[in-house]
């Protein structure tokens, strides 16, 4: 240490406090890299790694990136889950004494960043904080680029799970118990690309964090806050802010308001549903086209459209809030007009939450104190538009929360001129007329320009030097430039300032003096317009609390407006909300679906009737391709929209209200965690089981199909059985499958219906008609299908043959046998355990019966057989009947 240099030593010191981080150390234009930080950002990056002698033995290996550039090499770096530590010259190097003053001024890392450039407009970059103590869990979130702060706590790991599904957080900081409850915390880095770190006990310690808390939102007790019901919440809560304090080395002024809520005052969505429904993103590309996020949004600003998906994401589970979306809703519909003009005035207004964050963190530029000043002018307007909607107390209570922000949107049109640069420090940004000294340092730098041309004209009449003129450089400021064929004619009093190839450049005590007035003038006017322009937005921080009540609102109204716009064009309707437990849909369609054939008129829409009594459960049978999972993903998709306040595509709906939404729809092996197909199916069915209520809602398709068909059945009627136990489940449900046999269970239990896919047959060949009808199918049609997915005719004609051959083994008859027996104790009967053996295991070419046997039996004749040969013949009759399938 002893023998680096200066700026290595302080290098090394503040690396040495922050160790992981990569840290950006300013020096001149360029942010460097020393190191183990050089090596990994040349590697991550593909930056040339070069070296700098900085008085050790060996030159240290050495990176950089231009200064104006880095905040692009910088998001890059913290996508890829680094930590990345800003250290900035915090003294001017024109003033400096010897070593130019550093320090760390914020780092950055997935949670915290707040960069336009790395952000998704139209969703929320969530931080989590996770505190795992006597099994509960306390969970704060925060979205620093727009102030958003949430806290609750839960008392089951599945439940932790739910929230990080729901949030979907970059970054989860937590204490060490949590990284030992047992939670896959490599699923959550792998699979979901979460980074994950434990912090320091400290952070965790309840005084500190009740202070923390208290301080951040300047209350004096918890109590004020609605938070007291929450302690380890209150943990996790007070560690997240003092982190989030750290990371950006200043006040958290944006965080002004706490949310506490209950995890079970919203729908409960896993993470199987949210992938299975394709709410936000599609399965297949995990694009937002083809989900009902993008069939929803027509949201105008980046502030509704990550609203609209909080709504999708966060389903209501109290009707009193579902209807006061509603009627806005409704409003709006009622009086189009008035809906188009809000939302012509929604158009151009900018990310007011994003724009506040970089107010408030002091890295907000010119231009978005502009495009914050053009947003709010449209607020004016918006207002006076929803005064057409009088009479919906909804839309009443949002215009009552939209203040106008005059007193705002005056400071900065009198304040900031119209085409401001992006720098903050080169001056160019106040307008005239708003401060005197400004006014009087750029008249004197705007008159410089004539007294400069004046004093030149005057010297080449005083010298007879024709071509003389005064030249500019930043190093030797202002001199007279003469070209050698003319310095027999400079006067003495000419000082050599500058030598150059063809002539001489030379300053008098005139042109110093001149030179120091305009220079001096223009760095006071640049240094004054920097100060102004802080002031400027330190004024408009002040009004943070105005400004995000306003923006909520806004971006509440921006959903209304769009829900309603698409509702109309969709030919939606307002559905019946209720809690009688009663779903009933008629003529639904699927909204995803429909919006891809761009024709509602194309789409066969389906009825769709579940209650908790004689209809509980549908058992809905047909081909492969004929529509069963869309229809069972319509009714969910109908449901969740009903449940998020929005109209539904259907022509009429009545919608009980349902705790939870589960499905269980396709599977695929997850060789990461050594689960094949049947065992991921198994689980997702037993944490359905396990976490289901009778207020649920129950979407399954094909259980049991991963093993044996027997095994498969038996495992699928079970599942049914359990259900429609209320004792046990209860929960209404649509259930489809290719177990035909399964259609035997109506009328055996109460709750069960059957409904099948309607299919025209031509000949050997099948159109499905995409309508769901009361009754079950009697076969799957599976040789037609493949028939049309193209499969060689000689396959499908062998498949057809081998398939007759099967059915003289219907497993049918032995389905009926079972269900006519009479089940324990008065409950409905289970199918008898069969060994894991499949249909297919039968032999394809012959099928033994009793007659077979005892026909051969008759034939063979005992007195020409050998020892041997009976004994042959023996085994032989004995494996045929072991071969055959017996109940």
């Amino acid at each position: 240490m002893d023998k680096v240099s200066p700026m290595m030593k302080h290098y090394l010191q503040t690396k040495a406090e922050n160790p992981d981080c990569i840290l950006f150390y300013r020096l001149g234009d360029f942010y460097e890299m020393f190191f183990d930080d050089a090596l990994t950002v040349s590697r991550e990056m593909e930056l040339t790694l070069t070296g700098k002698a900085c008085g050790m033995d060996k030159r240290a290996p050495m990176c950089g990136v231009p200064f104006h550039a880095a905040d692009s090499y910088l998001n890059r770096l913290v996508k890829k889950g680094y930590k990345v530590a800003i250290c900035e010259q915090v003294e001017d190097p024109k003033t400096a004494k010897g070593i130019v003053k550093r320090d760390i001024i914020r780092i950055v890392t997935p949670g915290t960043n707040i960069d336009q450039g790395s952000l998704e407009e139209s969703r929320n970059n969530y931080i989590m904080s996770l505190v795992y103590f006597d099994n509960r869990t306390g969970i704060a979130i925060s979205d620093v680029s727009t102030g958003d702060f949430y806290l609750t706590e839960v008392d089951r790991l599945k439940s932790v799970m739910d929230e990080i599904s729901k949030y979907s957080p970059t970054e989860i900081i937590c204490n060490d118990a949590f990284m030992v409850s047992g939670i896959n915390i490599e699923d959550l880095r792998g699979r979901l690309g979460i980074c994950l770190n434990t912090l320091d006990a400290h952070y965790f310690d309840e005084e500190l964090a009740g202070r923390t808390i208290m301080d951040q939102f300047k209350v004096g007790s918890l109590t004020g806050l609605g938070i007291s019901d929450f302690p380890t919440g209150i943990i996790a809560a007070g560690a997240l802010l003092r982190y989030l304090e750290d990371m950006a080395r200043s006040d958290l002024s944006n965080i002004g308001h706490i949310t506490p809520y209950l995890a079970y005052k919203y729908m409960l969505l896993d993470s199987s549903t949210r992938r299975n429904l394709e709410l936000t993103e599609t399965m297949r590309d995990k694009s937002k086209r083809g989900s009902l996020l993008w069939v929803l949004d027509r949201t105008k600003t980046a502030m509704g459209a990550r609203m609209l998906r909080r709504f999708i994401e966060q389903p209501l589970i109290d009707i009193d809030e579902m209807k006061a979306r509603q009627s806005a809703i409704e409003a709006l519909m009622n009086n189009a007009i008035c809906r188009d003009e809000i939302r012509e005035y929604l158009a151009p207004v900018y990310d007011l939450e994003r724009i506040m964050s970089r107010i408030s963190y002091k890295t907000a530029n010119p231009r978005d104190l502009l495009s914050f000043r053009n947003s709010i002018s449209m607020l004016p307007a918006i207002k006076i538009a929803l005064e057409d909607t009088k009479g919906c107390a909804e839309l009443e209570r949002l215009s009552g929360e939209i203040d106008v922000l005059n007193d705002i949107c005056d400071l900065i049109g009198s304040a900031i001129v119209d085409e401001p640069p992006l720098a903050i420090k080169d001056g160019g940004i106040i307008r005239d007329g708003y401060n005197n000294d400004i006014d009087s340092y750029r008249q004197a730098a705007v008159n410089g320009k004539e007294w400069l041309a004046r004093l030149e004209e005057e010297t080449r009449q005083s010298t007879g030097i024709k071509n003389l003129r005064i030249k500019y450089s930043n190093v030797f400021g202002y001199a007279f430039e003469v070209t050698n064929s003319n310095k027999d004619l400079v006067p003495d009093h000419f000082v050599r300032k500058q030598t150059l190839t063809n002539c001489e450049r030379y300053t008098t005590q005139e042109l110093k003096e001149l030179e120091d007035t305009i220079l001096g003038a223009k760095e006071k006017l640049n240094g004054l317009e920097y100060e102004l322009f802080c002031d400027v937005r330190d004024r408009v921080e002040a009004e943070m609390s105005r400004i995000q009540k306003t923006a909520k609102a806004i971006a509440l109204l921006d959903v209304y407006a769009s829900l309603s716009y698409v509702a109309e064009k969709e030919h939606y309707v307002k559905p019946l909300l209720s809690e009688n437990g009663i779903i009933n849909i008629k003529e639904g369609r699927h909204p995803v679906i429909e919006r891809m054939m761009d024709r509602t008129d194309l789409f066969i829409s389906n009825d769709t009737y579940l209650d908790d009594n004689k209809h509980m459960i549908s058992i809905i049978t047909g081909p492969n391709m004929a529509g069963k999972s869309t229809y069972m993903r319509q009714t969910a998709l109908i449901v969740l929209m009903a449940q998020i306040g929005s109209f539904v595509p259907a022509s009429s709906a009545e919608i009980g209200i349902v705790d939870r939404i589960f499905t269980r729809v396709g599977a695929s092996d997850d060789l990461g965690s050594g689960q094949s197909t049947f065992m991921v199916e198994m689980n997702e069915v037993a944490n359905i089981l396990r976490n289901a209520s009778s207020k649920s809602l129950l979407i399954l398709d094909e259980i049991g199909r991963g093993t044996s068909t027997y095994d498969g059945l038996s495992i699928a009627w079970a599942v049914i059985e359990h259900i429609a136990n209320k004792k046990l489940l209860g929960a209404k449900t649509l259930f489809a499958t290719h177990y035909h046999e399964l259609t035997e269970l109506e009328g055996k239990i109460d709750s069960v219906s059957n409904y099948c896919i309607a299919v025209k047959e031509k000949g050997d060949d099948i159109v499905f008609l995409r309508k769901i009808i009361k009754g079950g199918a009697d076969k799957s049609y599976g040789i037609q299908v493949a028939k049309l997915a193209g499969i060689p005719a000689m396959v499908t004609d062998r498949a057809r043959q081998i398939c007759d051959e099967l059915a003289k083994s219907d497993i049918t008859l032995k389905v009926k046998e079972i269900s006519a027996q009479d089940g324990p104790k008065g409950r409905k009967p289970k199918p008898k355990h069969y060994d894991a053996v499949d249909l297919g295991q039968m032999s394809l070419f012959e099928s033994t019966t009793d007659e077979d046997v005892i026909e051969e039996l008759k034939s063979i004749d005992i007195s020409n057989l050998t020892p041997l040969d009976a004994l042959n013949t023996l085994y032989k009759l004995q494996n045929d009947l072991k071969n055959r399938w017996k109940a």
